[in-house]
């Protein structure tokens, strides 16, 4: 039996992320102003004191969630944590990935916040506002969820874009195309079809524009070997070689998250708890819900961190 660490996507940042840890733990402050540092701007400022509707900017969030995880991260290691001691694998929720091979030693903080915030403007300035949508489909399996997504492309792309597990998928893409499949979901028989307020259609085949703009920004950057496996999104396996890794991060930017599977691959590979490192829980919540044989634990507040640091160390 064995532990992995798995990293926030966007959804769960905060007003008022990491401020604790910051007044804490001097690691988490030094996390923090490497990465204003690295964007020459006072970003923990914003997720410490908000507004709100900044901080969900994804060239904000994207960067800010990083952070925390890292932070967190940096304070356990201060007390004798190591990743590749103790744990086997590492994964992370779409720019959660990003996270996960920090935390790996893949990427550096200063390259990793660079890249998520050219991650974020790519994402938004790849669709005109108003042109693409998602929506989250619940209460039907995938094939179903592709089966419409199939049906409503005649009115523009639309796929799959996360596999959340528990009924729970999103679908992304053009707005007349997921509006359709929508209501078709509804016909038959989801529990909801939901439209999403999200200012792109993240993880679909519009996305294409900012797939290029990281295949230049990550040629850019050095990417070491991670310390452990990663799971990677859209391949729901491990991966540890360096160019590989960055294509997979290309292909993510356009293709399915595939968060189901991989917590089904950390169940039949005899990892039982997986350690969310970071903002939120909203990943331990979905772990419960696709596999109870896996334990999902929140760790991001300084009780946590010493709960987390007591199971790991003995």
């Amino acid at each position: 039996m064995s532990v992995a660490f798995t990293f926030p996507g966007q959804g769960s940042q905060a007003v008022g992320m990491g401020k604790e840890l910051a007044d804490a733990f001097p690691e988490a402050a030094a996390v923090f102003a490497e990465v204003d540092e690295a964007l020459g701007e006072n970003l923990s400022t914003l997720m410490f004191e908000g507004p709100e509707s900044h901080l969900t900017l994804t060239a904000n969030a994207q960067p800010a969630l990083m952070a925390v995880s890292m932070a967190v991260m940096r304070v356990l290691e201060a007390r004798g944590f190591s990743l590749s001691q103790h744990a086997s694998y590492v994964a992370g929720h779409s720019l959660g990935e990003y996270s996960a091979l920090c935390a790996a030693g893949a990427l550096s903080i200063v390259d990793t916040a660079r890249l998520l915030r050219i991650r974020g403007n790519a994402m938004q300035s790849a669709v005109p506002v108003g042109e693409g949508a998602m929506a989250a489909i619940i209460g039907l399996e995938h094939t179903d969820v592709q089966a419409i997504c199939d049906e409503a492309f005649v009115h523009g792309t639309c796929q799959i874009a996360n596999d959340n597990g528990g009924g729970q998928l999103v679908i992304s893409g053009a707005k007349p195309a997921v509006e359709r499949a929508a209501r078709i979901a509804t016909e038959k028989g989801a529990k909801r079809a939901l439209m999403l307020s999200v200012s792109a259609p993240f993880h679909s085949a519009l996305m294409a524009p900012a797939a290029e703009a990281m295949r230049e920004a990550l040629a850019q950057v050095e990417m070491k070997a991670p310390v452990v496996p990663l799971i990677a999104n859209v391949r729901a396996a491990p991966v540890t070689d360096p160019k590989e890794i960055t294509g997979l991060l290309v292909e993510q930017v356009t293709g399915q998250v595939r968060w189901r599977e991989t917590v089904e691959w950390f169940a039949a590979n005899d990892v039982t708890t997986l350690y969310e490192i970071g903002s939120g829980r909203v990943l331990s919540g979905l772990a419960r819900r696709i596999d109870k044989s896996v334990t999902g634990t929140a760790v991001n507040t300084p009780s946590e961190i010493e709960s987390a640091l007591a199971a790991l160390l003995g």
